[in-house]
């Protein structure tokens, strides 16, 4: 079998900067408990790096009670 190509999904999330802050510590935290268990950092510190780094965009965002409609 040659090379496999896979195909990428990418997601982009609407964060404000609260969630962008909570994200981020959460990772930290994952960070500190592989620098404990001696495992590598190198994906949480690239994900620290482009979640803190992520390209803003203000937006208009309109309340809905959308979810309550489901229910």
């Amino acid at each position: 079998m040659k090379g496999v190509v896979m195909k990428q999904q990418r997601v982009n999330l609407l964060l404000d900067q609260y969630d962008q802050s909570i994200i981020i510590n959460a990772l930290n935290g994952l960070r500190t408990k592989q620098i404990q268990e001696n495992r590598p950092t190198d994906p949480v510190d690239d994900l620290i790096i482009r979640v803190s780094e992520a390209t803003r965009k203000k937006v208009k965002v309109i309340d809905c009670d959308c979810r309550d409609e489901e229910r």
